[in-house]
């Protein structure tokens, strides 16, 4: 009978959760600048094993084109992405936005004025962002995206940022 208990008590230890290691895993937060509009923000966008909404309406009000004030829903995938590049790099960096959500007016624009930028770019379905982070060079940046294997990941040395996206798994 002293046997069964003692197994009995093991038993229910190793199926016990920790509450405290998995809930602080189970958070993700990012801080950001914006390079065009000066505004920064760290949130926390998923907690208890799912997206927070608010967080989310908050990054989309965030992540606008600058140039036009239109928002769109930004894909949370994007977010996650960002979040293993940043923990697989160990920075604690601020990631700093250069493009997040364009507008067809402004895609447009763009591809007036610059060569690179695609007719039908994930910027314009809130699935891409291009970003710098404080703390790491932007070719780790890069290389920790691209082991990442979950979209697009360009890489701009001369403008010194990456941009990533949750298209189909490709590079430049």
């Amino acid at each position: 009978m002293r046997n069964h208990s003692i197994i009995l008590l093991i038993l229910t230890l190793a199926i016990v959760p920790v509450a405290t290691t998995e809930s602080k895993a189970d958070e993700r937060q990012l801080s950001f600048y914006h390079t065009h509009t000066s505004e920064s923000l760290t949130v926390t966008y998923f907690r208890e094993g799912e997206y927070v909404p608010s967080a989310l309406a908050e990054l989309n009000r965030f992540l606008r084109d600058f140039r036009t004030g239109d928002a769109a829903d930004m894909d949370p995938a994007v977010f996650d992405i960002l979040f293993d590049v940043q923990t697989k790099s160990g920075s604690t960096g601020t990631y700093q936005i250069i493009s997040a959500y364009r507008s067809p007016a402004t895609n447009e624009m763009l591809r007036d004025n610059s060569n690179g930028v695609a007719r039908n770019s994930q910027h314009l379905l809130g699935k891409a962002i291009d970003v710098r982070l404080t703390d790491i060079d932007s070719t780790e940046l890069r290389d920790v995206a691209l082991s990442l294997q979950r979209g697009g990941v360009g890489y701009y040395e001369e403008s010194d940022f990456v941009h990533v996206d949750t298209g189909r798994v490709r590079q430049w």
